[in-house]
């Protein structure tokens, strides 16, 4: 089999790709707020985890006992929190070129935005997997150690590995989203202004309102509740693999947008 070389198209191309992909990891990890959201990530998920776990140790009769009790569901309450860092890491990550002004260099130097932008979502859409993917195990053992024998789940019984994932799964697409939406944005200030009360109060209130509720469940974190269940939550009307599908949904019109105003405006 002949060797691929450097001056094919394809192959050119891909190096391109790479080589910008590098530069915008580098630039995620020379940002200070980079490693203060991602710590508050691990933090936070493992921290939670491990308060709700001891608390449900001590009063089995009011969880434990219950046949619909989800041991995996409670254990991962402190994502809740954590993903608002995580919604954090993905604006900053975006948000500080406009902000600073460096993107203007950063378009001289990859004059494709195309290029730019992708290789800029994939660098965060990697780091944050990297990152929450071995978070969701730790938080899964801590908390599931913390609630005793009595009441705790393995990660062999049915739908917990798949809970596991589901929930890196779903940090990784939210913040792929935040990212997005700031590039659509350009500025730091309005993206978290916009994101974190729609994330965090209302889509809750939403939710619960009749008429309105039944289109509010379906926003992005709303649905991803269900990726860390493993008894289904009973207001969304989709299992796992269709709260997926919301994300994706989701995640695939944040990009476009995103991807299209870098294209087409000024920076």
């Amino acid at each position: 089999m002949s060797a691929v070389r450097d001056d094919q198209p394809g192959s050119g191309r891909m190096s391109h790709f790479l080589a910008v992909l590098s530069a915008e990891g580098l630039k995620l990890r020379t940002l200070r707020s980079t490693w203060w959201n991602l710590a508050a990530v691990v933090a936070l998920s493992v921290g939670i985890g491990f308060l709700y776990g001891s608390v449900i140790k001590g009063n089995y009769a009011d969880f434990g006992a219950k046949p619909a009790f989800d041991a995996v569901g409670y254990g991962f309450a402190g994502t809740n929190v954590a993903q608002l860092a995580l919604v954090c890491f993905g604006v900053l990550a975006v948000g500080a070129e406009y902000s600073a002004g460096t993107v203007r260099a950063s378009l001289t130097a990859v004059p494709r935005r195309g290029v730019f932008g992708a290789a800029k979502l994939t660098a965060v859409a990697v780091t944050a997997f990297a990152v929450t993917l071995p978070t969701a195990f730790l938080t899964f053992a801590v908390a599931q150690t913390a609630m005793g024998e009595r009441q705790n789940a393995s990660l062999g019984d049915p739908g917990a590995l798949r809970a596991v994932v589901g929930l890196a799964v779903y940090l990784t697409l939210l913040c792929l989203i935040s990212a997005a939406v700031t590039m659509m944005l350009r500025s730091t200030v309005l993206s978290l202004g916009i994101l974190v009360p729609l994330f965090f109060i209302v889509s809750d209130i939403l939710a619960s309102l009749p008429g309105v509720g039944a289109v509010a469940r379906y926003l992005p974190n709303v649905a991803g509740v269900q990726l860390m269940r493993v008894t289904p939550d009973d207001r969304i009307d989709v299992d796992a693999w269709g709260a997926l599908g919301v994300l994706l949904l989701w995640t695939a019109v944040a990009l476009c947008g995103g991807l299209a105003t870098l294209r087409r405006r000024d920076a």
